[in-house]
């Protein structure tokens, strides 16, 4: 009953919060941290210690397989390799520098367990980034941060683990290096097993009810058994998201999207406020245990502060690394697009080997259109949205940790000496970062000149929206357009859908006399499915930003879910 009443109470506390930070322009991520910082305090409210496995293996793994859900894959390929030096070589220089650091400050706790902790602290936290992302900072920042938060973890608990193991025995580089590639290998594998396997159950499922559900239970279905293996969970439960991510429009109905979008947004809300709640609510123990062990906390917010600086400093080398080396290949952009031009050239005046099929030179001819088109699209993406020294600072400065360097701090063995100062320097690296540097981020952002992202004029979204006009037209045209018992529409019906294709949602109205309005209504579900392929096909491309192609999907989303409705109720 305790803890029935912990957990409503700590829903009401949540929305509360949730509803009142936008008022006082703070993030409510930060209310939620000092809110239970405050409670923690409290003389009636005892300590509280949460379960490292609570949240690492039931809050961390649906947040994360939503969090990949929803990464435009497209720009995330784009910057996979800016993504992987913060994932692993970020990871890994961070645990060092605090590792030997701390080792150099509290020699009898070992160089082992000083590294250990470098590691809990290295991995930024995918939940902090909601921050980042209501900072209104452009979408490539937010996508690498992303990107970055949801694959350190693996990093991190690698080298955590590998740490630990070595303050019993002796470990190689060699070893940690193989446990790395071996618990990343498998979890890919299997989370990429599982995000083919949900969609192809999902795709047969006919309630959306029962589709959802079953995505509830997917980052799980992909975390246990890579636990269970010894690799990395975390990183199955991601890999399973940019599965469905990619790949839910094309085989999961429009409602049963639209339900998912709803729940899982719910669901976040409970899940990434409770991560910050909780860990507000544990301070006050924490304290206690610090004070019993050493008579106060001065030391524990001395280390605190002293590595959080620490890996600050280290992200800002790598950081300014990472965007001078961007700006050289950024220098070789007009070079490439030209090269690239003239390889268009080329694809469309060469002739064919004499003798070839026609068909398979017109299917590699437009294989070979993709890939230029693609590429062109790769460099015009990151040249419009180039990092500099603004973006830059806004990388380090977005560079938070969370919940999950308290978890794994909390993960530390019983017997390691010093524990009780070590987590709570941990969560003063976590907590710190979060308030110091959330805080002061949109800030940041706004005295950057960075707060709107790049200027958007709406040419973009009419460019689109004329690109899908011409695929459903196509398909008008297509002599293969049948109604369901395999006869031609009407003529007048094809023209009323012509005529009324710009605002497609809307053709259907009561003034239709009974067939005509079942027979229209048939037609705009293929011409909805028709724009929904082309709007894959361009997102596979890259041809228009992520955040135009996401909001396109919406709209031909809500139209066919509007048209299906009129259709039910006519019938």
């Amino acid at each position: 009953m305790d803890l029935l009443v912990a957990i409503v109470l700590g829903v009401v506390v949540i929305v509360a919060v949730t509803s009142f930070a936008p008022r006082v322009g703070v993030a409510a991520p930060l209310l939620l941290v000092l809110v239970g910082i405050g409670v923690s305090f409290l003389p009636f409210v005892p300590p509280i210690e949460v379960e490292p496995e609570l949240v690492l293996g039931v809050i961390l793994p649906p947040l994360l397989y939503s969090a990949a859900a929803n990464v435009p894959a497209m720009d995330f390929r784009r910057d996979l390799r800016t993504i992987s030096v913060f994932s692993v070589l970020l990871v890994v220089a961070s645990a060092l520098v605090v590792g030997v650091v701390l080792h150099a400050l509290l020699p009898d706790i070992g160089l082992a367990t000083a590294v250990a902790v470098g590691a809990v602290v290295s991995p930024t936290d995918a939940v902090a980034t909601s921050i980042v992302r209501k900072a209104g900072v452009s979408p490539r920042i937010v996508t690498v941060l992303e990107g970055e938060s949801l694959l350190n973890d693996a990093s991190a608990l690698v080298l955590l683990r590998s740490a630990i193991v070595a303050t019993a025995a002796t470990v190689s580089v060699l070893d940690v290096a193989w446990d790395f590639v071996v618990a990343v290998a498998v979890a890919v594998l299997i989370g990429w097993v599982v995000g083919r396997l949900q969609l192809e159950v999902r795709a047969r499922l006919a309630q959306a009810t029962s589709n959802v559900a079953i995505s509830l239970v997917a980052p799980f279905v992909a975390y246990l058994p890579a636990e269970h293996l010894g690799a990395s969970g975390l990183v199955a439960a991601v890999t399973a998201g940019l599965v469905t991510g990619h790949g839910g429009p094309r085989r999961l109905r429009a409602e049963d999207r639209a339900a998912q979008r709803t729940v899982w947004r719910t669901l976040e809300l409970l899940l990434e406020s409770a991560v910050f709640l909780v860990m507000g609510l544990e301070v006050s123990g924490l304290v206690l245990d610090v004070r019993e062990a050493h008579g106060s906390e001065v030391l524990a917010l001395g280390l605190g502060a002293l590595v959080a600086t620490l890996v600050v400093a280290v992200r800002t080398v790598f950081v300014s690394a990472s965007v001078w080396a961007l700006a050289r290949r950024a220098r070789r952009i007009p070079q490439l697009r030209a090269v690239l031009t003239r390889a268009q050239d080329r694809i469309e005046t060469q002739a064919p080997p004499p003798g070839a099929p026609r068909e398979e030179v017109e299917r590699r001819r437009g294989l070979l259109r993709r890939r230029v088109r693609r590429r062109l699209a790769d460099i015009d993406y990151l040249a419009e949205q180039a990092f500099g020294p603004r973006e830059g600072v806004v990388l380090v400065w977005a560079g938070m940790r969370g919940a999950i360097t308290l978890a794994a701090a909390q993960s530390l063995p019983s017997d390691t000496p010093q524990r009780s100062l070590l987590v709570l320097v941990a969560f003063v690296v976590a907590a710190g970062t979060l308030l110091v540097q959330g805080a002061t981020l949109p800030s940041v952002v706004r005295r950057l000149g960075l707060a709107d992202g790049p200027a958007d004029d709406g040419s973009e979204r009419d460019a689109l929206s004329a690109e899908l006009r011409q695929a459903a037209l196509r398909r008008l045209d297509d002599d293969g357009l049948r109604r369901r018992d395999g006869t031609p529409f009407p003529p007048e019906v094809v023209e009323r859908a012509r005529l009324e294709l710009a605002s497609i949602d809307a053709s259907d109205t009561d003034d239709d006399a009974g067939p005509v309005r079942a027979d229209l209504q048939q037609l705009l579900l293929v011409l909805l499915d028709a724009q929904r392929q082309k709007l894959l096909g361009l997102r596979d491309v890259g041809a228009y930003s992520s955040k135009q192609l996401d909001a396109a999907l919406v709209r031909v989303d809500a139209a066919q879910i509007g048209v299906q409705m009129r259709a039910s109720e006519g019938g």
